[in-house]
């Protein structure tokens, strides 16, 4: 039977830090992952020209505190800070000046509101903060569903007031993927295993694995929400607490289409889009993002589960439908899809990233809370301030590392 100090499930960016931290400290460590590859929901694949495009998580959030800065820095990865234009319209298209400003007046006003129940301590769906005459509300949903991977009514008040952004995103040329894994660097990982069980044993626990059992004196868990909540990992019994947290947790769904541009100058370097503004079924668009020859897409909530559900090819067609109406029938001459993303039927994700049910703004607490030595808990869900975020999850892993450390 395999054995080691520490046991890892998970390699994605929580799990990576863990290890490095345990492994740099002279601890041995073993990082067992499902996927057939390290970064989890941070994936970065080449377009079909070569380019580096990130399948999931892509923006450095709060970059100008943000702990992996400094430490891409200090390993030569080059960041590029261009300020991203989410709130504009490229051309006014469909968007004229005036709408752009009463929506933004619109989002701020709904914020305030959101904020004085936060100080309040009002919980609740933080869509019952919106003005019913408000002409807005859809297309609030729509970047709700981008950013919380679900439309405000399942998104809890206190839970939205306690995270933190500074405004400040950059993004990295070589991809947040790719830059993750070469970060970590070498590490004793072993891929395609499925952790099934943890069992206590006298002297830590027991794992049990579609590759056989692993004996570990600590586990950190790093593992997305959906696998506990769902029971495809099963834990003893003290850990329902665990369990029913996770369920308060689950990940929203953000998918991505990327479209490759045969005539790349109809289009400005860096533009954005919204496909319409009067609902909350439609995409958020990045044009020729880094100067490359490419629009990426962006669906987010329901409306990414239900594009999902067609199958495959349904959110690259939605996105023409929306270039098309936007541009003119012939710019679809232009356009030829690249890829897509399904993140909801990843069977080890099941989704995006973690946002708090109404009335579970607590459940990061719970999640994250050491109740005995055998397992810490880690993962952008069990982060306060940073949940959702790829550098969030990083700094999990170094603290659960920290707390097995602090142990005798």
């Amino acid at each position: 039977m395999n054995s080691c100090d520490v046991a890892v499930i998970g390699a994605g960016a929580a799990g990576l830090a863990a290890a490095s931290r345990l492994a740099a400290a002279g601890r041995s460590v073993l990082l067992l992952e499902a996927r057939d590859r390290v970064g989890g929901r941070a994936h970065t694949i080449r377009a079909r020209n070569g380019e580096p495009i990130d399948l999931g998580c892509e923006w450095l959030h709060s970059a100008d505190r943000n702990p992996l800065v400094p430490l891409f820095e200090a390993a030569g990865v080059a960041i590029d800070r261009t300020r991203p234009r989410w709130d504009e319209q490229e051309g006014d298209r469909g968007f004229p000046p005036a709408d752009q400003t009463a929506f933004a007046t619109a989002f701020e006003a709904f914020e305030e509101r959101l904020d004085e129940a936060a100080r309040n301590g009002r919980e609740g769906a933080a869509a019952d903060h919106f003005d019913p005459a408000c002409r807005w509300n859809a297309l609030m949903d729509a970047v709700s569903s981008y950013y919380n991977g679900a439309e405000f009514d399942r998104v809890s008040v206190l839970d939205y007031a306690a995270y933190v952004d500074t405004g400040v995103n950059w993004r990295l040329t070589m991809g947040y993927g790719a830059a993750l894994a070469a970060l970590a660097g070498p590490l004793p990982c072993q891929l395609n295993v499925i952790v099934a069980a943890i069992e206590d044993r006298a002297d830590g626990s027991l794992l049990r694995t579609n590759r056989g059992d692993f004996a570990a004196r600590h586990v950190v868990m790093a593992v997305p929400t959906p696998a506990i909540a769902k029971g495809a990992l099963r834990l003893p019994r003290r850990y329902d607490a665990k369990v029913e947290a996770a369920a308060g947790l689950p990940l929203g769904l953000a998918n991505k289409v990327f479209l490759r541009l045969r005539e790349p100058e109809r289009f400005s370097i860096e533009g954005h889009l919204f496909g319409q503004i009067d609902r909350a079924a439609t995409g958020s668009y990045n044009l020729r993002p880094f100067g490359r020859p490419l629009i990426e897409g962006f669906f987010g909530g329901r409306h990414a589960a239900a594009l999902e559900a067609e199958g495959p090819g349904a959110a690259t067609q939605f996105a023409l439908e929306e270039l098309r109406a936007l541009y003119g029938s012939d710019i679809v001459k232009a356009i030829e899809p690249d890829c897509e993303t399904a993140w909801g039927l990843d069977p080890f994700a099941q989704g995006s990233y973690s946002h708090a049910l109404p009335g579970y703004a607590g459940a990061r607490q719970v999640l994250a809370e050491r109740i005995d030595d055998r397992i810490v808990w880690a993962g952008e869900a069990t982060h306060a301030q940073a949940f959702s975020t790829a550098h969030g999850a990083f700094e999990t892993g170094l603290r659960a590392a920290d707390e097995i450390l602090a142990l005798a």
